[in-house]
């Protein structure tokens, strides 16, 4: 029988007669009596075969489970589902998109709790999967690696390389008699060319900077290539890392203060992190009683400097530009004036003592503060009476001569009724596009817009603005502003916009208005009906009724 010495958690599940049965199990699936005194380590895989930035997991899984066994642990591994956003984009599977967020890190918990692991490594790479391995290791504050899987290689066509985001454009460009589908169909065979996350400053990449500016991965895990034996050793040592983080006592707790969320906030706006950033940092902190506010957000990105310019925000740099130039470390080498130094990693090292041993290897690519693109970050909150809790946007991504404009509205209820609308060519120059009812309550699940703003970029209507109280992709560029809160279906002034209103954007004023007096706005609200959400039955439905707005992070109450 197991000595009763055995000083981890697990010692919950396999120390005393009366755990004979678990003993048993563990007996007939290969472990030996005398592994039960070690540390039980539960390696989270969110593999499947249904795309790339998850189709090679399972190659890192082997190598993190060879750094627990070296380290004196006893890996674990089990799965929890990973949507891809891209094959959701432009259908009802978007709506799934967001709330499998929650799903994941419930999975995880559920797992972690019910079966009293030591210490856990969790793996993904997608959009929603990281923020939902974030939540997990931050709600359970147990020892907690994060392994991202990382960007996959860029696609090249034409001997230029590109991003996802391009070849939606490029369908624009078909339609307008500009490509021919033979060409576009050459272009889509190039696009994904290895495993990983897309090549661009998109959520997935975003968040994965998130996580190592967090603290919860080792240096250079973030931008390390899906098929890079870099990204192997960071698999490997990981492993080894997260036993050692069991032996010490390590909980999350002690990475995840404020200043550590500051710290990442910081980083992601000096990379042009994406806007939804602004959902799921939010979430995060949520998990251990940190309120983060779009106020949060406004502040930090208007002092942080815009350092590099990766696409979609830039034309010519893509994330493998980014690693070749020294990755998260690089940034925050660059940036360390305005960091939290004395920040801890589970790497043992301080955020301070990373910075100060990185190495910039390209000042093109990641410039300094003094040379910076501009001297704020990527995201801008715009309030207003359209937006009084707020709203985001983009602003590195957008042109100059867009950050003021005012137009004429065209009003959707829906994503798939703009892109019918844009594809028809009923849209003019100069127009200011709102699709409602793609918050997180009426969409339900909020959304991304990709296919819209991608279709008007390819239409050559790049001087037409987007408003939506849905989300974008981070692959969005252009006058796109999204999360307008509160969002019509929940009552929101959006929901009350009719074609032909006069829709003001001062993205340097901060500013979203609708331009129409109040008597109208009255009267139209005397005489408001709300919509039914476009999926009313199964999680969805459970879903709407506890979703905070998109303000809150969307998290569940």
């Amino acid at each position: 029988m197991l000595s009763k010495d055995k000083k981890y958690r697990s010692s919950e599940v396999v120390v005393g007669m009366d755990k004979g049965g678990p003993r048993a199990h563990l007996k007939n699936m290969g472990v030996l009596p005398k592994e039960m005194e070690k540390p039980f380590i539960a390696i989270v895989n969110t593999y499947n075969e249904m795309h790339p930035g998850h189709f090679h997991l399972n190659e890192l899984v082997k190598c993190i489970r060879d750094g627990v066994y070296a380290a004196g642990g006893i890996p674990f591994e089990f799965g929890t589902i990973a949507i891809c956003d891209g094959f959701a984009q432009a259908n009802k599977g978007m709506c799934y998109a967001l709330p499998s967020r929650e799903v994941v890190a419930d999975s995880i918990e559920v797992m972690i709790e019910g079966h009293r692991y030591d210490g856990v490594v969790l793996v993904g790479g997608c959009d929603k999967t990281v923020p939902s391995l974030l939540m997990a290791a931050a709600r359970m504050n147990l020892p907690a690696i994060i392994v991202t899987g990382g960007p996959m290689m860029p696609g090249r066509y034409e001997g230029k390389e590109f991003a996802t985001f391009e070849l939606k454009e490029a369908a624009g460009k078909v339609q307008r008699g500009l490509m021919s589908e033979e060409d576009f169909d050459e272009m889509e065979s190039c696009l994904s060319p290895s495993p990983g996350s897309c090549a661009m400053m998109g959520t997935a990449n975003s968040m994965s900077v998130v996580a190592e500016a967090l603290g919860l991965t080792l240096p250079g895990c973030a931008t390390a290539l899906a098929i890079e034996g870099k990204k192997r050793r960071i698999a490997k040592e990981s492993g080894y890392r997260i036993v050692e983080l069991v032996n010490k006592g390590f909980n999350s707790s002690s990475i995840l203060t404020y200043s550590a969320f500051e710290n990442a906030m910081k980083v992601a706006m000096a990379v042009g992190g994406s806007t939804n950033c602004l959902l799921h940092i939010p979430a995060i902190a949520n998990e251990v009683n940190i309120k983060i506010t779009p106020e949060d957000f406004q502040r930090i990105s208007s002092s942080t400097p815009y350092l590099a310019k990766i696409k979609p925000s830039g034309q010519q740099y893509t994330l493998k530009d980014l690693e070749d130039a020294g990755g998260v470390p690089a940034i925050m080498k660059e940036l360390i004036s305005l960091l939290d130094g004395t920040q801890q990693t589970v790497c043992g090292q301080t955020i301070g003592e990373i910075a100060v041993s990185a190495k910039n290897r390209n000042k093109d690519v990641v410039r300094s503060i003094e040379t910076a693109h501009s001297q704020q970050g990527s995201l801008a909150i715009l309030y207003g009476n359209l937006s009084p809790n707020g709203a985001a946007v983009k602003q590195t991504a957008v042109k100059p001569e867009m950050l003021c404009h005012q137009g004429a509205a065209r009003v959707f209820n829906s994503e798939n009724d703009a892109v019918a609308a844009i594809s028809a060519g009923e849209i003019n120059h100069g127009d200011v596009i709102v699709i409602k009812y793609e918050g997180p309550k009426g969409g339900p699940g909020m959304r991304e817009m990709l296919t819209a703003t991608s279709y008007l970029v390819g239409m050559g209507l790049d001087d037409v603005a987007l408003i939506t109280d849905g989300r974008f992709s981070g692959a969005t560029r252009g006058p796109c502003i999204g999360h307008v809160s509160p969002e019509a279906a929940s009552g929101g002034l959006i929901g009350l916009i009719e074609d032909g209103d006069q829709i003001l954007i001062d993205i340097p004023g901060r500013k979203l208005e609708l331009l129409v007096n109040e008597a109208t706005i009255t009267d139209r609200r005397g005489k408001f009906q709300n919509i039914p959400p476009k999926i009313d039955h199964g999680y969805l439905r459970r879903y709407v009724n506890v979703v905070s707005s998109a303000d809150e992070g969307a998290i569940l109450k």
